[in-house]
């Protein structure tokens, strides 16, 4: 099956479109669609969060001729490729090795029903607003959830993550959630969040004036990592890639939620 051919389907899912629609709106920058095409076709696919040493050698011993991912494989210019780098080892891996590389970004963060909705659902609630509202989805949630105790909400955050590296600051009980997917958090949306009614913020790779912010507006502030809070939803997007193409697919997961 040729990469074009998968690729509509991916597209299908989470359009390119969104990121390019997000990127014109909000002044932001990405780079999502096929990154990497060696021209050979693929008759598996093997899906990735992160473009990874793991998932490359994953693919490689799968004989998986395509890696889609969520994060860029290529985010930024090059300048050079050398197999003494992790990126350029990575890339000339695939190449040698006849693996392309499709990568959803923005689009898949802002999809209906994509990474940050299912960040948003994850947490138990009801959506209710978007900071970022795209044509069709869009970025950064507020919903309302089942009023419990700050420690409660914690460890259902921790449970439904499976992740241990989940850091809660605060004390208040939780009834409105903010959430951003990935490292979205910020002061414009920490005031949306407060716009909004919201009693705790969800997000990753939070900074400590951040983390201060919230709680002396009134606050909490949860911080997953980075992985734990999109890896459910790319979970969800492989699910339905898994479903609507004609070859299989496969999982790569790192340890790193």
């Amino acid at each position: 099956m040729t990469i074009a051919d998968i690729f509509e389907t991916l597209d299908r899912i989470a359009p390119k479109e969104l990121s390019d629609e997000y990127c014109r709106l909000y002044d932001a920058y990405d780079n999502s669609g096929v990154l990497v095409d060696t021209g050979k076709g693929a008759d598996s696919a093997l899906f990735s969060l992160d473009f990874s040493l793991g998932a490359v050698e994953a693919a490689a011993k799968a004989g998986a001729g395509l890696i889609v991912t969520h994060h860029p494989a290529i985010y930024g210019k090059i300048g050079s490729l050398r197999a003494d780098d992790p990126l350029g080892a990575k890339l000339i891996g695939c190449v040698e090795r006849g693996i392309s590389v499709v990568s959803m970004h923005l689009n898949l963060d802002c999809a209906e029903g994509g990474i940050d909705d299912s960040l948003a659902d994850a947490l138990g609630g009801k959506r209710c607003a978007v900071m970022e509202p795209l044509s069709k989805g869009g970025y950064g949630k507020i919903c309302e959830v089942e009023p419990c105790a700050a420690e409660k909400f914690a460890e259902r955050v921790k449970s439904v993550f499976s992740s241990g590296r989940v850091r809660f600051y605060g004390t208040k009980e939780v009834r409105r959630v903010a959430s951003f997917c990935g490292a979205g958090v910020s002061e414009r949306a920490i005031a949306f969040a407060l716009e909004n009614g919201a009693d705790t913020v969800v997000s990753s790779d939070w900074k400590h004036h951040l983390v201060a912010l919230c709680l002396e507006s009134g606050c909490n502030a949860v911080d997953l990592t980075h992985y734990a809070s999109e890896l459910i939803g790319f979970r969800n997007y492989y699910k339905k890639c898994q479903a609507a193409l004609p070859i299989p697919c496969l999982w790569h997961e790192d340890p790193l939620a």
